[in-house]
């Protein structure tokens, strides 16, 4: 019998060989924000190794506090679209498909580096948001907590738009589809959480109108990129403010927001989290990944703690993770059609060829923390 994580699947204009994603991961490697040959290479070989699908670390979208470190890659100015361009190229000649995860970090602007401090947040509410369990400094939550602007409507078009225009660059240096980042406190997700969207007008207040920020970023890609594209579209309860915050409390409220992501054009909804076989909710075995397929129908892909003993977050606190051969979980999960795809982070920098060494049956890589977290080999 073949095995499930091997069958095909096709997602409009994608088609893909396996069901094994490698997971987004910051690397902060692109030089002034643009991919070089070690980029390349980088997502070149986990491609030559067999994995299905590349989802690329997150890339700034076309707008000035997009991201908070220079060497985070962007997908607007030339040099970084030429170097998008041999990335591609690459991943192609290798027998891959790639598509880019569209970055804005909303809130969460100046966590990695301190830029010009002139320069405004996106911030629904001009909240960062209520401080749980966080894995931050104190130093940043302190200097972060401190309210700002409120997004205006013309921040909200201006976002609106560069979405869009980084969307169809994508596709103009060859991506084969498009990934956004709307989880863990960013930008999008800003918006679905209680937490950060305090807003009375049409972009916040009950979950329905939380809701239509995303929406309408999600629209306008559609609407610019036609309707072959695929897109992808992480979603997260937890947030890097607190790993405990949730979007929704009951299936219901996530169905609310999932279902309008759907209807707006995501093909794929990513569901993150810590590890992708913990149930959802009460009183039910499913997953995140599991619950977004059962109340949407859409492709869901599942990602979190595969082969490994600890969460990310954890494993910086604790150190690196023991080997936990949990894929005769996942293969059954996959088997059974929960959920349809498995994004691997961080086993993906372990072992390039991680496809070729599942399929194989060989013993798992061991993820060092020291040796991988940082590593472009």
């Amino acid at each position: 019998m073949t095995n499930p994580l091997f069958q095909p699947l096709r997602i409009r204009s994608l088609e893909l060989a396996n069901r094994i994603v490698m997971s987004p991961m910051t690397r902060s490697r692109s030089t002034d924000g643009v991919p070089g040959q070690d980029v390349a290479d980088y997502y070149s070989r986990r491609a030559s190794g067999g994995t299905g699908l590349i989802v690329t670390e997150g890339v700034a979208i076309d707008h000035v506090t997009a991201v908070d470190h220079v060497n985070v890659p962007n997908l607007h100015t030339p040099e970084a679209l030429a170097g998008w361009r041999k990335v591609v190229d690459d991943v192609h000649a290798a027998g891959g498909k790639i598509v880019p995860q569209l970055w804005h970090v909303g809130p969460l602007w100046g966590a990695m580096m301190q830029l010009d401090p002139e320069l405004k947040p996106m911030r629904p509410s001009g909240e960062w948001g209520p401080l749980g369990v966080t894995s931050y400094t104190a130093e940043y939550v302190e200097r972060a907590q401190a309210v700002t602007e409120a997004m205006t409507e013309q921040d909200i078009a201006d976002v609106i738009a560069a979405y869009a225009r980084s969307a169809v660059n994508a596709l103009e240096v060859g991506f084969d589809g498009i990934a956004l980042h709307g989880g863990h406190g960013y930008l999008l997700d800003s918006f679905l959480w209680e937490g950060t969207n305090k807003r009375d007008d049409a972009w916040g207040g009950d979950l329905e109108r939380r809701t239509k920020f995303p929406v309408a970023v999600i629209a306008a890609i559609r609407e610019a990129v036609g309707p072959d594209v695929p897109i992808i579209y992480r979603f997260s309860q937890h947030k890097q403010q607190d790993f405990t915050a949730k979007i929704a409390e009951t299936p219901e409220e996530l169905g609310v927001i999932l279902g309008a992501l759907v209807d707006a054009g995501v093909d794929v909804l990513d569901a993150s989290i810590r590890r992708f076989d913990v149930p959802a909710f009460e009183g039910s075995e499913l997953s995140l990944a599991g619950w977004a397929k059962k109340l949407t129908g859409a492709v869901t892909m599942a990602v979190g703690s595969v082969g490994l003993g600890k969460s990310l977050r954890d494993s910086r606190i604790e150190g690196s993770s023991p080997v936990v051969d949990n894929i005769p979980e996942l293969e059954k999960r996959i088997g059974s059609g929960e959920f349809d795809l498995i994004a691997i982070g961080r086993l993906h920098l372990a072992d390039p060829a991680l496809a070729t060494t599942l399929r194989a049956g060989d013993p798992l890589p061991a993820f060092d923390r020291a040796v991988h977290e940082g590593s472009l080999t």
